[in-house]
């Protein structure tokens, strides 16, 4: 079984002193105001892309078994984390994917009905928009933020704006339409932009196949090590502070 590298950073987490944990939670907490809309810091777990933990169905667990298909390599990969009981972010972070990617195998997974239904619309919702099978009205429309008759008011002003020669983005019609916020809006760009970066807790745990002269990931693997090792020299110095006597 593959490492479980996101408990093992938050079991760090919890060890702190509570007086630090809460300055850690208080800063957290301010930068998600700043950053984002009351719906993605209120979002309940079961409704939380990351935290959703699949299930292989029995055509995901026979094929995991035979693999007679002969999918690639990754979904297998991801079936095998799925067989493992661990979460999308789990997953993404044991190997060393994007969530992007990570979404993109789920929904191939999903596809080929290798994972057990029914699964939570938002999940499937904000999976399509992260591996861009969704664009912003249709996801926005899943989740119930709009609904039917506000998106086609949407997509006619887009097609009036146009054929004005204007230019005129969905999410921002949505906006001057009163149907979203800009926060609602601007949270779920910097997500999906955020998306499509390699994220590692700890550089020395990288995923076979993924090292190597060949590999297209060295430079950015070599690159996170330095920003790793920058982060821990800092952590050091912050906590030989409250060491000192």
């Amino acid at each position: 079984m593959k490492k479980n590298i996101l408990n093992a950073f938050i079991e760090k987490l919890k060890a702190f002193p509570l007086w630090i944990k809460q300055v850690i939670f208080l800063y957290l907490y301010k930068d998600l105001k700043e950053a984002t809309s009351d719906d993605f810091i209120e979002t309940n777990e079961e409704d939380m892309l990351n935290l959703f933990v699949p299930t292989l169905s029995y055509v995901g667990r026979t094929e995991l078994e035979e693999r007679a298909k002969g999918f690639e390599p990754n979904l297998y990969t991801f079936l095998e984390c799925v067989e493992s009981e661990m979460s999308l972010l789990e997953v993404a972070l044991n190997n060393f994917w994007t969530l992007e990617e990570t979404c993109k195998h789920f929904l191939a997974a999903v596809d080929a009905d290798l994972i057990k239904a029914p699964i939570p619309p938002k999940i499937i919702a904000m999976a399509g928009f992260m591996a861009g099978r969704y664009r912003t009205g249709e996801y926005f429309k899943r989740v119930g933020k709009i609904n039917v008759d506000q998106l086609e008011l949407t997509i006619r002003r887009q097609k009036e704006l146009t054929d004005q020669g204007q230019k005129a983005k969905i999410a921002q019609i949505m906006i001057d339409l009163g149907f979203v916020t800009e926060k609602d809006t601007h949270a779920l760009m910097i997500i999906k932009e955020e998306a499509r970066k390699r994220f590692i807790l700890d550089a020395s745990i990288i995923p076979e196949g993924v090292t190597g002269n060949d590999s297209k990931y060295v430079a950015e693997i070599e690159e996170l090590k330095k920003q790793n090792a920058v982060l821990k020299a800092k952590l050091a110095k912050l906590l030989s502070m409250f060491k000192k006597p």
